[in-house]
C-alpha cells in the first residue's frame, strides 16, 4: 500500500478530531458569533482588523474545518481509487464527505440565520459520524497490508447485539451532551451525581436536560462495563475484542469522571474539552466494532 495514503489517512483523522474539539471549544466559549452573523466572511472581511478572542476561536474553527473538508475529499477519492475493492470503502468515503459537508452547512446556517438549540445539538453528532467514517477508512488502508485480518474475527449473537445496541445508544448520549452545551445547562445543577436542589425531580427544563444526560451517561457506563466483562470472560483468544473493550471501558470511565469534574471545577474549559475528546474516541471505537461485526463469522458461534 502507498505510504502517502496511510499518512493522508492519519493526518485527516487527526484534523477531523481537531474539528470536533474545536466545535466544542466554540460552544463552550460562546464564540459562535465571533464573526457576527456573516459567513464565510468575518465582519465583512476575510481577516478582520478588530480581532477579539471569540473571533480568533471562530476563525480558527472555520479554517480547520475548511482544511478538513479538502483532506476528507482527497482521502475519499484516493480510497475509492486504491482500495475501492474493499466492500466498505465506497460507503465510508461518501459518508465521510457527506456528513462533513452537512455539519459545515448547519454551522453556516446557525451563523447566518440562527438555529434552535435542539437543532444545533445535532452539529456535534453529525461531525462525529464524519470523523468515525474517516477513522474507519484509515483503518481499512492499514488493513490492506494484511497485518491484521479482521475477517477472521468471530463474534457470537449476544456480543453482536450488545455492540450494535450500545453504539446506537451512544449517539443519544452524544446528543444529550451537546444539548446540555447548547442550552447552557452545564451548571444548572451545582452538585454531582444529584442535581443539588431540594426536590426529588428537576424543577425546570434546563435541569431536566442536565439530569437526562447524566442518566443516559450512567446507563452507557453500566452497559459498556457489562460488555467488557463479556469480552474479558469469553474473548481472551481474540485480542482485538479483548483489549478493544477494555479500552472502551477506560474511555467511558474517563468520560464519566470528566463529566463530574466539569461540575466540581465550575466548567473548567480543559476538562470540558477532554469530555468531548473521550466521547469522540469512544464513538469511533464502537463504530470499528460494528465494522468487525459486519465481517464476523457469526454462524460459527451460538
Amino acid at each position: 500500500m502507498h505510504g502517502w495514503l496511510k499518512w493522508l489517512g492519519v493526518v485527516t483523522t487527526l484534523v477531523m478530531l481537531v474539528v470536533l474539539i474545536g466545535g466544542a471549544l466554540v460552544t463552550k466559549t460562546d464564540s459562535g458569533l465571533g464573526c457576527g452573523n456573516e459567513w464565510p466572511l468575518c465582519h465583512g472581511q476575510i481577516i478582520p482588523e478588530d480581532i477579539k478572542i471569540e473571533t480568533i476561536i471562530e476563525l480558527s474553527h472555520r479554517a480547520v474545518s475548511g482544511a478538513a473538508g479538502l483532506l476528507v475529499l482527497a482521502l475519499s477519492i484516493a480510497s475509492w481509487r486504491f482500495i475501492g475493492h474493499k466492500r466498505e470503502t465506497k460507503f465510508l468515503a461518501v459518508l465521510a464527505f457527506f456528513f462533513l459537508l452537512a455539519q459545515a452547512l448547519i454551522g453556516a446556517a446557525a451563523v447566518l440565520w440562527g438555529q434552535n438549540d435542539f437543532i444545533l445539538a445535532l452539529h456535534f453528532g453529525i461531525s462525529l459520524i464524519s470523523f468515525s467514517a474517516v477513522l474507519l477508512l484509515t483503518l481499512l488502508i492499514f488493513e490492506v497490508d494484511q497485518r491484521f485480518d479482521a475477517s477472521s474475527i468471530v463474534i457470537d449473537h449476544r456480543m453482536k447485539w450488545h455492540t450494535i445496541g450500545v453504539t446506537l445508544y451512544s449517539y443519544i448520549v452524544v446528543y444529550t451532551g451537546a444539548l446540555v452545551r447548547h442550552t447552557k445547562s452545564s451548571m444548572v445543577c451545582n452538585s454531582w451525581p444529584m442535581c443539588g436542589n431540594n426536590e426529588f425531580f428537576p424543577s425546570n427544563l434546563y435541569q431536566w436536560i442536565q439530569m437526562s444526560h447524566r442518566a443516559a451517561a450512567g446507563l452507557i457506563f453500566i452497559w459498556i462495563a457489562y460488555i467488557t466483562y463479556l469480552a474479558i470472560k469469553h474473548y481472551k483468544h481474540q485480542r482485538v475484542l479483548y483489549y478493544g473493550w477494555i479500552v472502551a471501558f477506560t474511555l467511558v470511565l474517563l468520560q464519566v469522571i470528566a463529566g463530574a469534574f466539569i461540575i466540581w471545577t465550575n466548567l473548567n474549559l480543559y476538562v470540558a474539552l477532554a469530555h468531548a475528546l473521550f466521547i469522540s474516541c469512544l464513538f469511533g471505537l464502537l463504530c470499528y466494532f460494528i465494522l468487525l461485526i459486519s465481517r464476523s463469522k457469526i454462524n460459527t458461534l451460538k
